[in-house]
């Protein structure tokens, strides 16, 4: 086994929330990166990939456990790695040419060298002929190509990718992964290892040698799958097929929580975060569910292909579905349960009055709003108080997140209504006459 260039032992990351006590974001981290390996990271939004792509890059400390970059503990960023972000992150007024300088000349490289430099790792990402375009001249692919070549040009030991082909279209980025890949088995890239965040599933059993599935609250490695195939590897391979079967099946279960028997509802806690899960979409899933060819059960790959949702799309409806008790999720086949089979069947009036029902008894966060509003004589609060009360595990814009998720389901349940101009939430017509009788 080859030597670890970068080892991170029991990593645990906290912040503080606004009320000043720690609010763990990582626990227990272990993650070593091998030399001539790629691996990717999966994860939901929110569950600690991008913070613990910080620590690894130097740009953020570790508050417990050990991070090392070849043997030697990392105390801030390490010339030997570099990070292409999903963003571009571009100056718009250089052009390539300056852009791809930039590392070289904070780093007080000579102009003949660095210019000659730049070129290289221009003409090695397929740019060659664009070194004086502006960044606006350019194609999404073709800017992402520059974010690389910038990297790229310190010759790093370790390129860190963030979603780094997730702002791409799917043909764009499939071309520049593909061509990563070539470089990265031809040998002609620096790098030594590539850790790749992704939500996109078959990106990283199409890229990795190994992935691991993130869990979050707080965020952890919780399954890995080694994945022994030759690269270019064929996407539509029984092979490939069943590794992206096996992959949904480690996410899915990671949204059903380890440890849970099959049988068992799917629980959360009061501050929990909430699936970024609009009604519409998940009315969709269901519907999509229930009709031709799948008839109530589906191969989530498949389904995935058919919906034409993302993986990142797709799993937080799919875990909103399985918390509210609509659908069943296991060794990555989605089915659709009795109740959902109902609400689907249903009129608007009873979809209304379902989805309310298994809200209040599955979402400790709406239940609690529920609750507060019928204490109050007025059956109206602000949303200031449950935000302090998400604050309290998450940061302001993620609390802020889960309460408009939840504040959306309510409404649409008629569990609870939403004034936008006052921030005022508040019980229903009737339901508020009913409280102060």
């Amino acid at each position: 086994m080859s030597a670890p260039i970068i080892s991170l032992k029991d990593v645990g990351k906290s912040f503080r929330s606004s009320d000043g006590t720690p609010r763990s974001v990582l626990e227990n981290v272990d993650f070593e990166l091998r030399e001539g390996e790629i691996v990717a990271l999966l994860g939901q939004s929110g569950s600690g990939k991008s913070t613990l792509l910080r620590i690894l890059a130097g740009l953020t400390p570790a508050d417990a456990g050990d991070v090392r970059y070849r043997g030697q503990p990392l105390y801030g960023p390490a010339r030997g790695i570099s990070m292409v972000f999903q963003s571009f992150a571009l100056f718009p007024w250089l052009t390539v040419q300056q852009n791809v300088e930039l590392g070289l000349e904070a780093r007080g490289i000579p102009p003949a060298e660095r210019e000659a430099k730049a070129e290289a790792a221009i003409d090695l990402i397929g740019l060659s002929g664009f070194e004086g375009a502006l960044p606006r001249e350019l194609s999404g692919g073709m800017r992402q190509r520059v974010g690389i070549a910038r990297a790229l040009v310190t010759d790093p030991e370790v390129l860190l990718m963030d979603e780094a082909f997730s702002a791409l279209d799917v043909l764009t980025g499939e071309r520049l992964r593909d061509d990563m890949l070539e470089l990265w088995d031809s040998g002609k890239m620096p790098t030594k290892g590539m850790l790749i965040v992704s939500h996109n599933i078959e990106e990283a059993v199409m890229m990795a040698d190994r992935v691991l599935v993130f869990a979050n609250n707080p965020g952890r490695v919780r399954a890995e799958l080694a994945i022994d195939l030759r690269r270019p590897r064929d996407v539509d391979s029984t092979e490939v097929r069943a590794l992206i079967d096996e992959v949904y099946a480690l996410m899915t279960a990671s949204a059903a929580r380890p440890g849970r028997a099959p049988e068992e509802p799917v629980r959360i806690h009061l501050g929990d975060r909430l699936p970024e899960a609009d009604i519409s979409r998940m009315e969709g899933v269901l519907e999509l569910l229930v009709d031709e060819p799948f008839n109530g059960i589906a191969d989530l790959p498949q389904f995935a292909e058919e919906s034409e949702l993302t993986d990142e799309e797709l799993l937080p409806l799919t875990e909103a579905l399985q918390l509210l008790g609509f659908v069943h999720l296991a060794r990555g086949d989605i089915s659709i349960t009795p109740l959902g089979r109902r609400y689907v069947e249903g009129e608007n009036v009873l979809r209304h009055e379902i989805f309310g029902q298994q809200l209040l008894q599955h979402v400790p966060l709406a239940a609690h709003i529920r609750h507060s509003l019928e204490q109050e004589n007025s059956g109206e609060l602000p949303e200031e108080p449950f935000l302090r009360l998400l604050a309290e595990t998450m940061d302001a814009a993620e609390a802020e997140r889960v309460l408009r998720i939840a504040i959306e389901w309510g409404r649409y349940g008629e569990v609870f209504e939403y004034d936008y101009h006052t921030g005022l939430i508040h019980l229903p017509d009737g339901d508020e006459e009913e409280s102060t009788a």
